[in-house]
């Protein structure tokens, strides 16, 4: 059974290589491969374990962590939506995105915004998401990547 809650500080490794899999599993055929090096390359840090603590969410399969998600409620920004390639296609990455959205809600936002990975564009469009044109992210390492700006309009919660 698939459980979110909110990460901690012991998170953050689950967390960094969590996000590394997942990128290196599904973005190879969007991305060159020095630019997927330059992404994932390192340890997880204390500003990493400072971030994963402050704003990430988890699910859980049993104690296991699967996937990643984080909602800075006073931009509506979503980030971080990253799933362990063995659950990927589970409904795992739907799930925290659902959860997400609620907590968007009841935090008053109705706007929520995320820059897709050109592979996961799809996957978003899928959960109600709109954005067709490529832009560009700049990542806290300062790696530039080519993106999918998506905005979602979500009604505040009663």
């Amino acid at each position: 059974m698939i459980a979110i809650r909110k990460a901690t500080r012991s998170d953050a490794h689950d967390a960094w290589y969590i996000r590394r899999d997942a990128l290196l599993d599904k973005c190879a055929s969007d991305y060159p491969g020095t630019v997927l090096a330059a992404w994932t390359d390192g340890a997880p840090g204390e500003k990493w374990t400072n971030l994963v603590e402050r704003g990430f969410y988890v699910a859980t399969e049993n104690v296991a962590v699967v996937a990643t998600g984080m909602l800075t409620v006073a931009t509506g920004q979503i980030d971080a939506i990253f799933v362990r390639p063995s659950h990927m296609g589970l409904g795992v990455g739907r799930r925290m995105m659902d959860f997400l959205e609620n907590l968007a809600r009841q935090h008053g936002v109705t706007t929520m915004r995320l820059d897709a990975t050109l592979n996961a564009a799809p996957f978003y469009r899928r959960c109600g998401w709109a954005g067709e044109t490529i832009g560009t992210y700049r990542s806290p390492r300062g790696i530039e990547l080519a993106c999918v700006p998506m905005t979602k309009t979500v009604g505040v919660a009663t």
